[in-house]
């Protein structure tokens, strides 16, 4: 960014009292000095010259942006950049927030999570919003959302935008327990937790990144660190998206929503089982 006409003609003032030839014999401070006239001049021309740089770069980028496609991340990018109510620039892909407090703009942000996946027919969009969990977008939000990307898409670009609810997870494990930490229902004996092998799924869950794969092995890993168990043993799972009937897997499961949920009771099931070492 080019420099102010100031600021170039005093670190040209300042490099002259700091030269040891120039010094003893440019000492007048008269801002009409003949030295500092020639300051002025010579200040002015370099900030001719950076302005010209920076109008070039800008140029450049300019063209480099029309020609280029852009690329999934930046599909991405320019999801969670959305801003729910307001318009953009008259042709142009970005808001005009001035006036805004930088709460009311991250309160317009209603995407808090986006996946973009190229297909053979164009690129999926997953989005969700977060309400303290993943959700999906209000009806609203999903239409002022598509319009939005329809906007600033590359030209015969198709997208396919979904904003869904969670995956359903169903899954049964047999848990081996240590009877000095736990008891027959899971629960610790000291009492300061009821659940902590069915929180510890539900958290795993929610860390997991968002359109992430879901592999059972890592799972079982996390259930061994869990106090009191000695071994998590999986019997099964299934999952679905929408109305389609469960399917089971027996590895791994990449959510069509972008994230999974035990969503119904019953969907976890636990046999506790006392371990005797």
């Amino acid at each position: 960014m080019a420099r102010s006409i100031t600021t170039i003609q005093n670190n040209i003032i300042a490099g002259v009292a700091a030269n040891a030839t120039l010094a003893p014999l440019l000492t007048s401070t008269s801002r009409v000095a003949t030295w500092r006239l020639l300051a002025l001049v010579v200040a002015t021309a370099i900030w001719t010259l950076e302005t010209l740089f920076d109008l070039h770069v800008a140029d450049v980028n300019e063209t480099i942006s029309k020609l280029k496609p852009h690329s999934l991340r930046w599909y991405a990018e320019k999801a969670v950049a959305f801003q729910f109510g307001y318009n953009l620039v008259a042709d142009a892909d970005y808001y005009d927030n001035t006036g805004l407090d930088d709460a009311t703009i991250e309160a317009s942000k209603v995407v808090a999570y986006a996946a973009v996946v190229e297909q053979d027919r164009g690129l999926r969009i997953k989005v969700a919003r977060d309400t303290g969990d993943l959700a999906a977008l209000t009806a609203p939000q999903l239409e002022a959302f598509e319009e939005y990307m329809k906007r600033i898409k590359d030209a015969g670009v198709r997208l396919n935008i979904t904003s869904t609810a969670a995956d359903e997870l169903r899954l049964t494990l047999e848990i081996y327990y240590n009877p000095l930490v736990l008891n027959s229902a899971g629960g610790r004996l000291d009492g300061t937790v009821s659940e902590p092998v069915q929180d510890a799924v539900k958290e795993y869950l929610k860390n997991l990144p968002f359109n992430g794969v879901f592999v059972l092995q890592s799972l079982i890993d996390v259930l061994q660190l869990v106090d009191g168990v000695k071994i998590a043993h999986l019997t099964g799972a299934q999952a679905r998206y929408g109305l389609l009937p469960y399917q089971s897997f027996a590895v791994k499961y990449l959510p069509d929503a972008g994230y999974l949920r035990l969503t119904n009771p019953g969907d976890l099931t636990i046999t506790f089982v006392p371990y005797s070492e």
